[in-house]
């Protein structure tokens, strides 16, 4: 089975288990054997990277990083969709319905996610988004006078579910240039960013869907001179700006387990070894100071494993947590 049939299969079975139900907002759920991190494998990063095309057909599972106009037509009754939209740090996805021709009263649906779901789990998380879970999904059925949306952060979705053959839309996808990134999925597994938070009482994550060696080069939070690890019970107290390093096996950082909290000013470099599936840069704001984070990150090898120095810690996510 090629490499490219496996990543299809694992996200029908994704959908399958999304898709299906009762509840009134759409949930990826309970897929235990299906491996949404497989969508971030560096030879199809690579191939989407490389494909230039301004207009081509969308498939019923695909993920988008480049610009253009895209179509969907159903070539028979296609139930359990979802394209993903994923753009640079400091871009934001805009998506517009060009032609929109689905059956509404015969249980068609167009639906937009500022987001991303994934088995359950959202990412920005509800506690770092501004608008509650309802507000993030836009239904074309039920509101069909907005044919533009413009998502939070860089990455977006949609949902969709076509009875009848030859029934489908046209979108047109687009970045922006976002000014103060806040929520950020990265798209590579190596990079450095810098988070700021100018005066704004958000809470702001940066993910990378990789195990990673993360090391602080500067961080400054408008209050003296601390690292520490975190225990249970045991954080920043009172402090209402700090940084946080998350890990674990999902997507929202509110479920992960919390590793390390940074909770005054210093400047590096301080590195941390995470080896968890996905990797979350936290910052926490109270809107009382201007607060930045500048950090670098890579791929963790195996002679990151065997190295150490005084300013490193490591920590790794077992199945149990």
């Amino acid at each position: 089975m090629s490499p490219a049939f496996k990543l299809q299969c694992h996200f029908i079975l994704i959908f399958l288990g999304a898709l299906r139900g009762e509840t009134r907002y759409l949930e990826l759920r309970e897929v235990a054997e299906a491996d949404p991190f497989l969508f971030f494998s560096t030879d199809l990063k690579r191939e989407l990277s490389e494909e230039q095309l301004y207009h081509r057909s969308l498939k019923c599972i695909d993920m988008l990083s480049i610009e253009g106009q895209f179509t969907f037509t159903a070539e028979q009754p296609q139930l359990h969709c979802a394209a993903f939209f994923i753009g640079e740090p400091e871009e934001v996805i805009s998506i517009q319905y060009d032609l929109v021709n689905i059956d509404c009263h015969g249980g068609d649906f167009l639906k937009v996610f500022d987001g991303w779901i994934l088995k359950g789990e959202k990412f920005p998380s509800s506690q770092d988004h501004p608008l509650p879970t309802s507000d993030r999904y836009i239904d074309f059925c039920e509101r069909g006078n907005i044919r533009s949306f413009s998502s939070s952060q860089n990455v977006a979705m949609i949902f969709f579910r076509i009875h009848e053959t030859g029934n489908g839309f046209t979108i047109t996808i687009k970045k922006n240039p976002n000014l103060f990134p806040c929520n950020v999925i990265s798209q590579t597994p190596n990079g450095r960013f810098t988070m700021v938070i100018p005066h704004q009482h958000r809470n702001c994550s940066f993910s990378i869907i990789y195990p990673v060696v993360i090391k602080i080069s500067d961080l400054i939070l408008g209050h003296l001179n601390s690292l520490q690890l975190k225990k249970p019970s045991v954080g920043c107290g009172g402090i209402g700006d700090f940084v946080e390093l998350l890990g674990g096996t999902g997507l929202d950082p509110s479920k992960m387990m919390p590793f390390a909290d940074l909770c005054y000013p210093f400047h590096g470099p301080a590195q941390m070894t995470i080896g968890c599936d996905n990797t979350v840069v936290r910052m926490v704001s109270s809107g009382k100071h201007v607060n930045r984070v500048t950090f670098e990150y890579h791929q963790l090898e195996p002679y990151d494993l065997e190295s150490s120095n005084g300013n490193s810690i490591k920590e790794y996510c077992f199945p149990s947590l």
